[in-house]
């Protein structure tokens, strides 16, 4: 039953991840430039403090499932963030590939580690 979960967790997720892109991307306006991948960054953060709530809180088996496993792990995206990595570097934007990759590193390990904290998890 899980398997279920996870797969209505991941029709939500994968959704509300395009949108929030396509919204944040149309912040830019028409006719700017592309400089930095601002949705993958934004969706990757909110979906590590998510994360970091549910574990926290530990909650229930199919409550991970639909949320945990399945809405973040459809609204994350570690594929999209490397290829956009890639174009940026690509790109002759090797200074803000690495700007990406550290930034969006330690925001989503502190975002989790928020989230636990929040919930009283790791020391509460």
């Amino acid at each position: 039953m899980n398997w279920l979960l996870v797969m209505v967790g991941g029709a939500i997720g994968a959704p509300l991840r395009y949108l929030t892109d396509r919204a944040v991307q149309s912040r830019r306006g028409p006719g700017l430039p592309y400089v930095f991948p601002w949705g993958t960054f934004a969706v990757n953060a909110a979906g590590s403090l998510a994360l970091g709530l549910m574990t926290g809180a530990a909650v229930s088996s199919p409550v991970h499932a639909l949320l945990a496993t399945g809405l973040c792990g459809a609204l994350t995206t570690y594929s999209t963030f490397s290829y956009e990595t890639l174009r940026l570097a690509e790109t002759g934007r090797g200074l803000l590939a690495a700007v990406n990759v550290a930034v969006s590193l330690l925001v989503g390990l502190g975002a989790v580690f928020l989230g636990v904290e929040l919930t009283g998890g790791f020391w509460g």
